[in-house]
């Protein structure tokens, strides 16, 4: 993508996330802005450093997360270079219009470390994917141990739908991208084929090793529920009552599938248009839905800040050197996911 394009592009981002922001104030006649900050007591700055401690453990278990898919897919990188990786993606990611810049990031620097591009390609995909299997199981497990949260018209049903249609596509993915023929199809193929076929053989990757499976899985899940126990911290800074633990893990993860659609610039506008849908339902004021999504960008925002020292060094730090010193073993590996 030329300079003009990305700008033009920034530019298309940032407009819709401004629409969206002045379309959620300007659509409340009744809008108390009294009810944007929270009501300030002792426990507040506990409650706000819970949910920042919170929201960047949640950063470290993400790189957790991905390195349990590059040692299963034998990529040879160390854990600091990991989340060195990991970090310099999440700036790039809320700074940019779209998740995709960060992610981009990460297969290229793992590239340079291992000389086994589809390999990072693959590792990076499959750290996304966890995702689509662990947040439509905690909606159903919300809406489980809390029925009624499963009666509230429309912000139910939406919830359901994106939890089944995601859990439906995880399951036909890694059932066409696994299958025994895809394999034989993409076999020896070059271009994107190759990277395909790095997807097919890091699923066979992860199927002789059902433990490294079952660690991303439980990693995914220590993940999701520390971004969870940040938010529903933010909750409490905030002051909302009426949302609980159950009523979280009913919504939330839909917030989070929406946002990372390309639409505004680090789920901006798509995060608080959102939370206004969801938990409206159970007699959250607009207000407080609207403040509770800003302070969670902003959380985000803050713990992503030490990503640009990564940015900037990135494996000056811990790649550049290392690839040279182990281009053999990176040649080996190579044939592996390659």
């Amino acid at each position: 993508m030329d300079r003009k394009r990305t700008w033009t592009v920034y530019a298309l981002r940032a407009g819709i996330s401004a629409g969206l922001l002045t379309f959620l104030i300007v659509q409340g006649p009744n809008l108390d802005a009294s009810k944007l900050l929270p009501d300030w007591n002792r426990w507040t700055p506990f409650w706000l450093f819970g949910a920042f401690a919170l929201t960047g453990l949640s950063l470290v278990l993400a790189a957790v997360r991905w390195r349990q898919v590059t040692e299963a897919l034998h990529l040879d990188v160390p854990m600091r270079a990991v989340l060195s990786h990991f970090i310099a993606g999440q700036f790039v990611s809320n700074m940019m219009p779209t998740t995709i810049g960060g992610d981009v990031l990460r297969v290229t620097r793992v590239a340079a470390d291992t000389g086994n591009r589809p390999g990072a390609f693959a590792s990076v995909i499959f750290e996304r994917l966890s995702g689509w299997l662990v947040l439509p199981l905690f909606t159903f497990i919300g809406l489980a141990i809390n029925p009624p949260l499963a009666r509230l018209g429309a912000s139910s049903a939406t919830a359901i739908g994106l939890a089944g249609i995601t859990l439906g596509a995880f399951v036909g993915l890694l059932y066409i991208v696994g299958h025994p023929a895809t394999g034989r199809w993409l076999e020896g193929r070059a271009g994107i084929g190759r990277y395909l076929n790095a997807m097919h053989l890091a699923v066979d990757a992860l199927k002789a090793q059902p433990r490294a499976a079952v660690r991303l899985v439980a990693a995914s899940f220590a993940y999701q529920l520390s971004v969870l126990l940040a938010v529903g911290c933010a909750v409490e800074a905030i002051g909302i009552d009426e949302v609980g633990f159950t009523a979280l893990l009913a919504f939330f993860p839909a917030v989070l599938m929406l946002q990372v659609l390309p639409l505004g610039i680090g789920g901006l506008g798509v995060r608080e248009a959102s939370l206004v849908f969801f938990l409206g339902s159970i007699g959250v004021a607009e207000e407080q839905a609207f403040s509770l999504g800003l302070l969670i960008g902003l959380l985000i925002l803050i713990c992503s800040l030490p990503g640009l020292p990564a940015v900037l060094l990135g494996n000056r730090l811990f790649g550049k050197r290392r690839a040279a010193a182990n281009a053999p073993a990176a040649d080996e590996r190579a044939e592996v996911l390659v």
